[in-house]
């Protein structure tokens, strides 16, 4: 059971790894290029001006207006390799506890609202407050930073106790990590780094907003998994095709021989097994209904 939710989690479709192979190939790419300049004799400042800054985001308001598309790909873009380091190890450690307790569907979304709302609280302050508006022209946004906040705060708020570092006392609980990854921001805002800073607070913010709906029973992801799935539909014809099909009846997986009317016996297949673990990889634990928990649980007791 468990040997397949880890094959689960290296497997290509997994959001997570999408994610950071994402980060990780545009990083390579981006280095090739840069190489490249050097080797041509060209200047670092020509390379910056000419490639890197269609990817990452301007601060001042009209040269943002002349590159919208920066908005979505500032948050996939490292400018330096202990930037990219530190922002995956956090984005895997901490995006694996939200995955293992929420399911895989709310990881990119909370990437993505973390790092778009981040990036618009960077250019309000960045053209809003007076200290630091003459420098708009001067600032550019990389990173995932703001991304990685919300996924740390919203695996957090999930699994306050959960522990790393065993060897260490036994363990360092995450919610003292997390509190160490903030209060780094939180003195950041004193400085002149603070639009980036802000922007991370923001993400963080995020995190706490996505959790909390989740526990009110609202799916803050919804929208962009409609909205993917539209898309889908429609560059996809074999898609398409698929959705017009009739809807097959769920297989019966209870063997009713020798049962007392209306009274269910669990026949465990490792059919059904699977089906349910891929439940729980994708939607989390709480998806499952009564009857399905206690299907595993004999199913556990079964092989035991």
């Amino acid at each position: 059971m468990y040997g397949k939710q880890r094959r689960n989690l290296l497997n290509e479709s997994n959001p997570l790894v999408m994610l950071i192979a994402l980060n990780l190939i545009l990083f390579v790419i981006l280095n090739f290029i840069q190489i490249a300049y050097l080797l041509g004799n060209s200047e670092l400042y020509e390379y910056e001006t000419e490639v890197l800054h269609h990817f990452t985001m301007p601060g001042n308001f009209t040269s943002f207006l002349y590159k919208p598309w920066t908005f979505f790909t500032n948050i996939f873009v490292h400018n330096g390799i202990w930037q990219l380091i530190g922002n995956m190890l956090f984005l895997w450690g901490f995006g694996f506890l939200l995955q293992d307790l929420a399911g895989e569907k709310h990881t990119a979304p909370l990437y993505l609202y973390g790092g778009w709302i981040g990036a618009i609280i960077w250019i309000l302050s960045l053209n809003t407050i007076p200290a630091f508006s003459t420098e708009a022209d001067l600032l550019v946004l990389s990173g995932s930073g703001a991304a990685v906040m919300a996924i740390a705060v919203a695996g957090t708020m999930l699994a306050p106790q959960y522990r790393v570092f065993p060897l260490i006392g036994g363990g360092i609980p995450i919610w003292i990590i997390t509190l160490i990854y903030i209060l780094i921001d939180f003195a950041g805002l004193a400085g002149k780094a603070f639009p980036f800073h802000l922007s991370h607070l923001a993400g963080a913010a995020i995190g706490v907003f996505y959790i909390f709906s989740l526990r009110k029973g609202i799916d803050p992801g919804k929208p962009l998994h409609q909205l993917y799935n539209t898309a889908l539909n429609l560059f996809s014809p074999n898609q398409r095709k698929k959705n017009k099909l009739k809807v097959v009846k769920d297989d019966y997986f209870y063997d009713t021989k020798g049962a007392k009317p209306f009274h269910k016996k669990p026949n465990i297949t490792q059919k059904r097994i699977d089906e349910l673990l891929d439940k729980i990889n994708q939607q989390g634990l709480e998806a499952l209904t009564e009857e399905e928990k206690d299907f595993l649980k004999k199913a556990g007791t079964d092989v035991t």
